[in-house]
């Protein structure tokens, strides 16, 4: 799997991580006529897509490319696998908390109940502030990886800053880096 990400051309991974989960969510829209409890029952399986995509790239550019990485450079892979999981584990807690919160205010008349609201608080917000550091660390780390790569040597933050806001901001990186990552999946293989 980590081939065929590495060998996709830029439209293919924008199609699997842009188009794909967009798209899901114009026909959840246009199936359910715009009601808004039943485009959430579609809402967790349209972002298991999305982040599938998403990660199965980061994943890929991180682990395929790290055999390209001259010797005597370290990268932590281990960390890195962490802290892309931890988002992953996230989401689908975050999205039982609040269906379980919107289920308590629903049955009792749109009262909110201050206890579910509190334990629901006290673990999302930690959770989300992991996550999105787990996001951050995810980009640097791929980022870095890819530069590694690119330029066969040890690389400093300025040193891949640009490509970690493109992979940061990846409906428009992807156009950009895809390419770069395909002629090193290429050059290697000769």
């Amino acid at each position: 799997m980590i081939e065929k990400f590495l060998k996709a051309k830029h439209w293919q991974i924008f199609i699997a991580i842009f188009i794909i989960p967009y798209s899901l969510q114009f026909l959840a829209m246009t199936i359910t006529n715009n009601d808004q409890d039943k485009i959430m029952d579609f809402t967790p399986f349209i972002i298991v897509v999305f982040f599938l995509g998403l990660f199965g790239w980061l994943w890929s550019i991180a682990i395929g490319l790290r055999e390209n990485i001259p010797t005597g450079i370290k990268m932590k892979t281990k960390k890195f696998k962490i802290f892309l999981l931890i988002p992953m584990i996230y989401m689908p807690v975050a999205f039982k908390l609040f269906d379980l919160l919107f289920d308590s205010v629903e049955k009792s008349n749109g009262e909110v109940n201050g206890l579910m609201m509190g334990i629901s608080f006290a673990i999302i917000f930690p959770l989300h502030i992991l996550s999105i550091f787990g996001f951050l660390y995810s980009f640097y780390y791929v980022a870095k990886t890819y530069k590694t790569v690119e330029l066969q040597r040890e690389v400093s933050f300025s040193d891949f800053a640009g490509d970690f806001f493109l992979l940061l901001f990846f409906p428009i990186g992807v156009w950009i880096i895809q390419p770069n990552i395909n002629k090193m999946v290429v050059n290697d293989a000769h």
